[in-house]
């Protein structure tokens, strides 16, 4: 299949021609979800003749321990559509979802996970969004159903906690689901970097984006494949691979504790203490100080530990295989509202 047509992308509010009907790539990560994977491939299908696009979908194989790569193979042999990208072992979503829009050739390309909780059906809006000219339509969440409360309080303020560390703008309660049009995918594909975090390079690349509101569902069947330990450590991934506010803010507690000491010995100096300071105060502030001084110490090494694997060149992941039953996938029935005609 030739890759597609580049173009510039739209002013904000300006009207570009979109290709038509165009190829649009669905990229699916995908890990341990034997129990969803089919009704995920059965709902993108029952969408198709709806998209005015034909169609690719890349499911990209993270190194499940169970059938779901099994049943993607299954997939690829009955819908031509499909390609099924393989991982050597487990390299994570971020990989996963960086590997498809390397490999996909759409128009535009869409990013949505497997278990369904990002309904397909608001990738018909999305495309619409994207054919009046927005070149990033991201799906932002108005609900999040079967999740606890303590999940949605602590969401809600680690995206806006992010958000106010960006030097950019940084939209909140969004996800990785979202269209990007070709020439944003080919931007964020030829960054240096091998550890991406695509939430915040999408809108660091800039181009016009809007919102597609959606309610996420509850997941249909499996379970999260994120444990506690995992997402504390793509929260760190997220700010860490994204900012350098975090430095700065430690330089802004370095003077601030520095202007607390030089307070007190000028207080001490001008108006000498009646009383000696008792031991368990003492003890209670240098707790606090080390505290402080090896919070910082482990942040700066955090980024020590990043800037040396990027040092190390590795590929952020490796393919094992590649699995597609043809490798010029036929059209998708349009809309006749896609004709020119």
């Amino acid at each position: 299949m030739n890759p597609p047509e580049r173009h510039d992308p739209a002013a904000p509010g300006q009207s570009i021609e979109r290709p038509c009907p165009g190829l649009l790539s669905i990229v699916i990560p995908c890990y341990n979800e034997e129990a969803v994977i089919e009704e995920t491939h059965a709902r993108i299908s029952r969408i198709a003749p709806r998209l005015g696009m034909e169609l690719e979908v890349l499911y990209v194989d993270d190194g499940s321990q169970d059938s779901t790569l099994k049943k993607l193979k299954q997939l690829a042999v009955e819908d031509s559509r499909i390609v099924v990208i393989e991982f050597s072992r487990n390299f994570g979503q971020q990989a996963a979802m960086s590997a498809g829009l390397e490999m996909a050739q759409g128009d535009a390309v869409v990013l949505i996970d497997a278990d369904l909780q990002d309904p397909p059906e608001v990738i018909i809006e999305m495309i619409a969004k994207w054919r009046a000219g927005v070149d990033v339509a991201y799906g932002r969440r108005k609900s999040r159903d079967g999740e606890s409360t303590f999940k949605l309080v602590t969401a809600s303020l680690f995206y806006r906690f992010f958000a106010m560390l960006m030097p950019y703008p940084v939209p909140v309660d969004t996800g990785d689901f979202k269209l990007c049009d070709r020439v944003v995918v080919d931007t964020v594909c030829a960054l240096p970097e091998k550890r991406r975090y695509l939430r915040s390079l999408v809108p660091w690349a800039g181009f016009h984006h809007a919102p597609v509101d959606y309610d996420r569902e509850a997941r249909t069947a499996g379970e999260t494949k994120y444990s506690a330990f995992r997402l504390l450590s793509l929260a760190a991934d997220a700010v860490l691979l994204s900012s350098d506010k975090p430095v700065r803010i430690i330089w802004f507690l370095a003077a601030l504790f520095a202007f607390v000491g030089a307070s007190g010995i000028l207080a001490g100096l001008v108006s000498p203490p009646k009383e000696t300071v008792s031991l368990p105060t003492i003890l209670a502030l240098l707790g606090f100080i080390s505290a402080a001084q090896t919070a910082a110490i482990a942040i700066v090494g955090e980024y020590v530990v990043r800037s040396y694997r990027e040092a190390q060149a590795r590929p952020s992941f490796i393919m094992r295989g590649r699995t597609a039953s043809n490798d010029q996938a036929p059209a998708t029935p349009v809309d006749e509202a896609c004709n020119t005609d």
